[in-house]
């Protein structure tokens, strides 16, 4: 590998290709729970030219070559376990343009989350897509990632308009285009969104934004169960209540907030709604919503309209991970992440719950329950392999679940390694077009190998 080195450091500049230790290890793992791997080297690029050249050379000596943004994906898919190139988009991290009268703007693949939206409110708009983790848009946009906001707005692929692609020779494409609808080709943008970086790098995107809502409020309502929680879900998006974020925790998850954050939240199902609209129309909204989760047995539920009583009153939700993180050292979180149709969830949750307390496991249940995806959190011991068999038993049980009633193994998590084992169960014959295409285009399965297909 050392050779190959070398004549890369010839493609690019010597010091943005290294094998530093410390930078190695660094592109070893990700946030999840899969063991790390080492690549043989890092390289930074700063345009699609050295992108192309990286994978031209990468693809004709057969060298393996997996994309990284930030490293805060949870199925290791930016792990290289057959070593070769991680290739860090970090440095390509540029807001090409803003286009706000076309509700579009263009950017490098290293441009994050919070990054785009700063530059955004200058110009009244937003980029709606919050999948929690400050991840780089192009990451998202591999991972077809989602979040708190989904219902209102939609999943990253409603938000891709345009990618510019490195396929695995070193050609460049385009994936659509500025209009915003087509009907001429293939839907390439579908194909490269949710493609993990197993069929090309990401160099470029343009992406949908929207403007930001003349009001916002917030509420917290209470439940004596999770089916009148989950009921109130679906009767509250039966009514057109134009919600933009619903939020399911359990109780255990509130147990665990108040212990770590020393609040007195009751310990039951708690939904957390956020209302985007005008001042006029979110009254109504919230007195038709009050209505409809007393009507479902609501104990107690509270809005909030000023900004910072919002972020007091989302602070259980937002703050579980790092509850249950900090509240269990030496332990790992495991998230879970399955999704399943609006009028399966109930039971689904339910079998979740049923299955964490048969195995003896610690679990906590949260998710975006307005499009029926929903998370269980387990802090497992890495070191303890019972503990460990335990854990993947339990995924493995709630993911067969799901697929039987119609749902996926991954709403938004994506694939990686951890969901590959269960691609062809939930996709049957539509598993080997999938392997057909990735043939296709990377025939010499540089891209990413060992993601998303295990055969």
């Amino acid at each position: 590998m050392l050779n190959h080195i070398n004549e890369l450091k010839k493609l690019i500049s010597n010091e943005r290709v290294t094998t530093n230790e410390t930078m190695l290890e660094q592109h070893s793992r990700d946030e999840s729970y899969h063991r790390p791997s080492l690549p043989d080297v890092v390289i930074f690029p700063e345009s699609k030219e050295e992108v192309s050249k990286i994978l031209a050379y990468a693809n004709q000596h057969k060298i393996p070559v997996v994309p990284f943004g930030l490293g805060t994906s949870l199925e290791a898919h930016v792990i290289p376990y057959n070593g070769g190139i991680s290739l860090d988009l970090s440095l390509m991290n540029q807001i090409v343009e803003i286009k706000e009268k076309d509700f579009l703007v263009k950017v490098g693949p290293g441009v994050t989350r919070t990054q785009l939206n700063k530059e955004l409110k200058k110009y009244g708009l937003f980029f709606s897509v919050d999948p929690g983790a400050d991840a780089t848009l192009g990451g998202m946009a591999a991972t077809n990632a989602s979040g708190t906001t989904s219902v209102k707005y939609g999943i990253m692929r409603d938000q891709v308009r345009d990618l510019e692609v490195v396929l695995a020779n070193g050609d460049i494409i385009h994936t659509g285009g500025l209009a915003a609808k087509s009907s001429s080709g293939y839907h390439l943008n579908g194909l490269m969104v949710g493609s993990e970086g197993t069929l090309g790098v990401i160099t470029e995107l343009t992406l949908k934004v929207y403007g930001i809502p003349e009001e916002t409020m917030a509420a917290r309502a209470s439940f004596p169960s999770v089916d009148n929680a989950v009921d109130a879900v679906v009767s509250i998006l039966s009514a057109g209540i134009p919600i933009a974020r619903i939020e399911l925790v359990d109780a255990r998850s509130i147990k665990q907030v108040n212990q770590q954050l020393k609040t007195t939240y009751e310990e039951s199902p708690t939904l957390f709604l956020e209302f985007h609209g005008n001042e006029a129309g979110l009254q109504q909204d919230v007195e038709f919503t009050k209505e409809i989760v007393h009507d479902l047995g609501c104990k107690d539920i509270l809005f909030e309209i000023d900004s910072k009583a919002r972020h007091e009153l989302w602070e259980a939700r937002h703050n579980l991970a790092y509850a249950f993180i900090h509240g269990s050292p030496g332990r790992k979180l495991m998230v879970t992440d399955v999704s399943v149709p609006l009028s399966e969830l109930s039971n689904a949750i339910a079998h979740s719950r049923s299955e964490v307390d048969k195995l003896g496991l610690d679990g906590a249940i949260t998710g975006h329950v307005g499009d029926g995806n929903y998370h269980v959190l387990l802090m497992v011991d890495l070191n303890n392999e019972e503990e460990m068999k335990l854990a993947q038993k339990f995924n493995q049980t709630i993911v067969q679940y799901a697929i039987s009633k119609g749902g996926t193994c991954t709403g938004e998590h994506g694939v990686g390694l951890g969901k590959a084992k269960y691609q062809r169960l939930e996709h049957g014959s539509s598993y080997e077009v999938m392997k057909a295409i990735k043939k296709s285009l990377d025939p010499n399965n540089i891209l990413n190998p060992g993601k998303i297909f295990v055969d």
